[in-house]
């Protein structure tokens, strides 16, 4: 059999803690690799949010390569984006950004990038990291990095189980990343290690979705999506159905000064609603200023807020 049809052992728990001396021929300092999507199409499964989801979007990134700078065990962050916004913010954390992304999706931005730190840092270490890691904490990923094994690849799951936030290899060695859907599986499949540890919560906690976000939020925010988040306009507030067009489920409420503000689907279907009658008192967050002010989620007094504390 060969490496691809090999399904290795878990590296669990007990895989022994190494450091990263600097003397010569020895590893340095892990080279972390991070692609960040154009902003404008990111995270669309949060686009309840409507124009606050780009801003969240980058602020997890911001999170994300902070956190992964202040790990001891890192040397150094290379972005892979194509976003001259996410480029220029995450080069003044700084980060090292390669704006050459050869298109192609996520595999080929992560190859590039890994090429590109093997290049730069041939005695260095090198890892993927995913970019929507808010909670992240430095010395939760240093216990990830120390638990890789000595030789071969290793990954580490999303919180879900079936998705991938880090896969790592050692100066040389070809990452091969295949993320995607079932990407925990993939990577197993590509005799990748699968790294267990139960104390690294924050490094497996990656946002998709409203839920994902509100588990990350009781891990505890990072600063940039903690400002954000802290946006007077998104505190709840009660408001009245003006007008609900069944088709589009779309339509607008008006805030108890007057003042009319729309929602669309997306942000109708983020409450759990099936039908909206003019007059119901609803509960909604809002995102904007002005003309550009929009309704993100909407629902009922009786019903649920996913996101709220």
């Amino acid at each position: 059999m060969t490496e691809d049809t090999v399904r290795p052992a878990a590296v669990g728990p007990t895989a022994p803690v190494r450091t990263h001396p600097t003397g010569p021929g020895l590893r340095l300092g892990w080279s972390v690799v991070v692609p960040v999507k154009a902003l404008a199409g990111a995270k669309s499964r949060l686009s309840a949010l409507g124009p606050l989801r780009p801003r969240l979007a980058l602020a997890f990134a911001l999170d994300t390569v902070a956190a992964a700078l202040a790990c001891p065990l890192v040397g150094r962050v290379l972005v892979v984006t194509r976003d001259a916004r996410a480029a220029a913010e995450l080069r003044a954390l700084g980060a090292d950004v390669l704006d050459d992304e050869p298109g192609g999706g996520l595999n080929p931005a992560l190859a590039h990038g890994a090429a590109a730190a093997h290049r730069r840092h041939p005695r260095s270490p090198v890892t993927t990291l995913s970019a929507d890691l808010p909670a992240l904490r430095p010395a939760e990923l240093a216990r990830v990095l120390a638990a890789v094994p000595a030789r071969g690849r290793a990954f580490l799951a999303d919180a879900p189980g079936t998705g991938t936030v880090l896969l790592a290899g050692l100066p040389g060695e070809p990452l091969r990343p295949a993320f995607g859907p079932g990407s925990r599986d993939a990577h197993l499949a590509g005799g990748a290690a699968e790294l267990l540890l139960p104390d690294a919560p924050s490094v497996r906690r990656d946002v998709d979705t409203p839920a994902d976000l509100a588990a990350a939020r009781l891990l505890g925010l990072g600063p940039a999506t903690a400002a954000l988040l802290g946006s007077p306009m998104l505190a709840p507030m009660q408001a009245t159905a003006f007008t609900y067009d069944p088709t589009t489920r779309s339509g607008s409420v008006l805030l108890d000064d007057g003042t009319p503000v729309p929602f669309d689907a997306p942000a109708f279907d983020a409450g759990g609603l099936r039908l909206l009658r003019a007059g119901q008192r609803v509960r909604i967050r809002t995102a904007g200023e002005g003309a550009e002010r929009r309704v993100v989620f909407l629902t009922l007094q009786t019903f649920p807020d996913p996101e709220a504390d």
